[in-house]
């Protein structure tokens, strides 16, 4: 597939979308986890244990950052892309360590944010050269 085609760029623009969905719901997700202890079952000898309170925070610091990044992508800004990659990078590490309070939105969220790495690395250059 060539780098310019439409599916990579359409690939840019719905990588975009689905950090500010992605975002959105990790905002969700962090206040839920803030507002009751009880949201989510409590898991016992977790190796990576970290109270509720301690994961809406990080859910909902990542969910802001996440939309923010996300625009920043829709409006073709290559920091944006570059920090994308690595905000997905860490969703999709948060949402493995996150796979015991909620093992099925976590493998999703996981291969969303694989998709996410992925349409940001192989999208087309879209910034405009410069001639001497």
């Amino acid at each position: 597939m060539p780098a310019g085609s439409g599916f990579a760029t359409g690939g840019l623009v719905f990588a975009g979308v689905l950090m500010l969905v992605n975002g959105v719901l990790a905002v969700l997700q962090g206040i839920s986890a803030l507002a009751k202890d009880d949201v989510y079952e409590q898991v016992n000898d977790y190796v990576y244990e970290m109270n509720l309170t301690g994961w809406g925070w990080t859910m909902l610091v990542l969910g802001v950052v996440l939309m923010a990044v996300g625009y920043g992508v829709l409006k073709g800004a290559w920091w944006a892309r570059m920090t994308g990659i690595f905000l997905a990078s860490a969703s999709m590490v948060l949402h493995f360590l996150f796979l015991p309070y909620a093992p099925v939105w976590s493998v999703i969220m996981a291969g969303v944010d694989f998709f996410v790495i992925w349409a940001l690395a192989t999208a087309p250059n879209t910034t405009p050269r410069r001639t001497a």
